[in-house]
């Protein structure tokens, strides 16, 4: 499950972070965009659920020093040994340049340079040298974690997936349908036995198929009009169906470019409908070689007006026979 939960302040998430456990989920996993930060979410669950594994999806490369990431990743590896994972990637320009004022440059290579940097830092080595997009003096974790984080790296298209399969513990895939996943997995070709292939799900449980487009289209809209989004769909094949979008959105038609993402877009990219519905939908993420399936709950009416006892009851359905 993704938390923060959309509408429920952090301190009220300590009764639904001990409930997950029992109500069928393993992982809690966070982003980090314009609203919480994805340590701190995670530092919470370590104490309020210590069943939880924890993962991050993703920390960006380029907002933190290479010195930062690990000291944040190598504390909450120590608050949860052996049950964190390290999500990086790129991010984007707006994330990055815009918001956080540091260049979106060379963006491979930033996240081959912090992954490598933190495979050594994270083992507890001295890192003193030069990569290609930043150079470290004598830098050494003062407390290294007993049990270090697995290392996964974010990939859109093929060279990134291929760095993960090559250089991470796992791949990170977002804004892809079950039936894109074959896709993205054969760039993992050669990766390890034990490799981890985590999946960002957006699900919107509702049986009302005409809100859950309505909000599907808003957000497709937002994302997959980012470059770096659109150049993913346009590899998977999507090129034609959503150039209408693309050209609308382009000449500031924002109504227009929602109208013009069809139904079956929607369908394929949001998983939406009843509990069982949802549930099967997100199982055939992981029939199709998804290992962690990570459910993005997206606010509907019901739960919006229902508040955390309708969020608690959702997801309990939710997690039923898990």
């Amino acid at each position: 499950m993704t938390v923060p939960l959309t509408g429920v302040p952090l301190p009220d998430h300590a009764a639904l972070l001990a409930a997950l456990p029992d109500l069928g989920y393993t992982d809690v996993w966070t982003s980090e965009v314009a609203g919480t930060d994805a340590f701190t979410p995670l530092a919470l669950a370590s104490v309020w659920s210590p069943a939880l594994r924890l993962g991050t999806a993703i920390v960006p490369a380029f907002t933190r020093g290479p010195g930062l990431i690990a000291m944040q990743a190598a504390t909450l590896a120590e608050a949860a040994p052996g049950r964190f994972a390290l999500g990086i990637g790129a991010s984007s320009p707006v994330v990055v340049g815009d918001w956080n004022a540091v260049p979106f440059e060379r963006p491979y290579e930033r996240s081959r340079d912090v992954l490598r940097f933190l495979r050594s830092a994270l083992a507890g080595e001295l890192v003193d040298g030069a990569f290609d997009t930043f150079e470290v003096r004598r830098f050494r974790l003062e407390r290294p974690p007993a049990v270090p984080p697995r290392l996964l790296l974010a990939g859109l298209r093929a060279r990134m997936l291929r760095l993960a399969a090559a250089e991470a513990d796992g791949a990170i895939l977002n804004w892809l349908s079950a039936g894109d996943v074959a896709t993205a997995r054969a760039e993992l070709a050669g990766a390890p036995g034990d490799f981890q292939v985590a999946a960002r799900i957006f699900v919107c449980p509702t049986a009302d198929a005409a809100e859950a487009r309505e909000t599907g289209r808003r957000l497709i809209a937002a994302y997959l009009t980012v470059p770096a989004y659109a150049a993913f769909h346009r590899w998977l094949g999507r090129g034609e169906v959503l150039k209408p979008m693309w050209d609308a959105w382009a000449a500031g038609d924002r109504k227009g470019a929602l109208r013009a993402i069809p139904d079956e877009v929607v369908d394929e990219l949001i998983v939406h409908g009843g509990p069982a519905e949802c549930r099967a939908h997100v199982r055939r993420y992981t029939a199709a070689g998804i290992t962690t399936a990570v459910i993005a709950l997206l606010p509907t009416r019901d739960l919006v007006a229902g508040g955390v006892p309708a969020l608690l009851d959702t997801l309990r359905e939710l997690g039923a026979g898990s």
